[in-house]
């Protein structure tokens, strides 16, 4: 199947996502249970091609979900990334504002601003997107944060090369090219739409902890095709539950915690790709919890890379299962249910 681009707004003839009545759903507590995440090691890739494939399909396949080892980003790089992420978040709000996200462009700051259909209350949490073609007065200069445009920009790129190349492996499983993917996610082009988002997770007192409306991040799926999470070691909270366990026994979904380590990525497969793909890989159901009373008052980064298709770029399987849709009208659909439901709670 080549890849198809069109300059025409969408074939598609469903108004309402499947995904997201899924999502309106799952809301609530659940239960909490033990797994294990696959761990798939990338060295020596070009070499273990075929073995490296294997393992993400049956991860992505079986679970959704799985973590990386070995995948070419320099720890360090990922520490000082992170470093220059909680300068961004310490700016005074006044600063920040001067970045305030562009409305349905997934580019700039944004406080408490994201509300999931699976639970209708603010996420705990502000971010910092990065979008190249939208990021135009986005930028702090370099008085106000010195080298944060150039190693944030430098750290996209990488998170954007190691997830084509994750990519490729399933663009070959599909019977595309192995190219497929990163044509479809053109990094210079106009129309790219991945973004690279940096996420603090707001300390919280004991007595905000007793809400059980809020969420540090509400239960959902990613829009994306794949996502990449980079976590700081000792600041958990990041859980999983697997599409096959989200009603096991009726009793709700079943949350396993992924433990957080520096030289480790979290993946997980995106609605974007379970749909290209004809449901065959599975985009994972997660969330991040409260902070337990032990962790009352503690902050949490995070950064994540999601793997969204250019907006011309036509979404539909080798199987024509769902009918073909732009990726901008998917994501722009995706991104109005996110950040423009009427909160119940700040």
């Amino acid at each position: 199947m080549t890849l198809s681009l069109r300059n025409s707004a969408t074939e598609q003839t469903q108004n309402t996502l499947e995904e997201l009545d899924f999502e309106r759903t799952i809301g609530g507590l659940g239960s909490e249970t033990d797994r294990k995440i696959p761990l798939i090691d990338l060295g020596d890739f070009e070499t273990r091609r075929d073995e490296i494939s294997r393992e993400l399909w049956q991860a992505a396949s079986e679970v959704g979900f799985f973590q990386l080892v070995n995948h070419g980003l320099e720890t360090e790089e990922i520490r000082q990334a992170f470093r220059l992420s909680e300068r961004f978040f310490q700016l005074p709000e006044q600063e920040k504002n001067r970045y305030a996200l562009k409305k349905g462009q997934n580019a700039g700051w944004e406080f408490k601003s994201q509300v999931r259909p699976s639970t209708q209350t603010a996420d705990q949490k502000e971010s910092f997107q990065v979008t190249l073609p939208r990021m135009e007065g986005l930028w702090p200069d370099q008085v106000t944060l010195a080298e944060f445009q150039r190693i944030i920009l430098d750290f996209e790129y990488k998170a954007w090369r190691l997830g084509m190349q994750v990519l490729s492996c399933f663009a070959e499983k599909l019977d595309f090219p192995r190219d497929f993917f990163a044509l479809a996610h053109d990094r210079a082009s106009e129309e790219y739409q991945s973004t690279l988002r940096l996420l603090h997770y707001l300390p919280l007192s004991k007595e905000a902890l007793q809400d059980a409306s809020l969420w540090r991040a509400g239960a959902h799926t990613d829009f994306d095709c794949l996502t990449m999470v980079f976590q700081r070691e000792g600041q958990g909270g990041l859980q999983v539950c697997p599409g096959q366990d989200a009603n096991k026994d009726g009793n709700g979904p079943a949350w396993t915690s992924v433990e957080p380590r520096d030289d480790i990525i979290t993946c997980n497969i995106g609605d974007m790709l379970m749909r290209w793909s004809d449901d065959q890989l599975k985009s994972t159901l997660h969330r991040v919890r409260m902070p337990t009373p032990e962790e009352a008052g503690q902050p949490r980064y995070s950064m994540a890379f999601f793997c969204q298709a250019n907006k011309s770029v036509t979404i539909q399987g080798p199987n024509g299962k769902y009918p073909p849709i732009t990726a901008h009208d998917y994501l722009q659909q995706r991104i109005a249910a996110n950040f423009s439901a009427e909160k119940k709670s700040d």
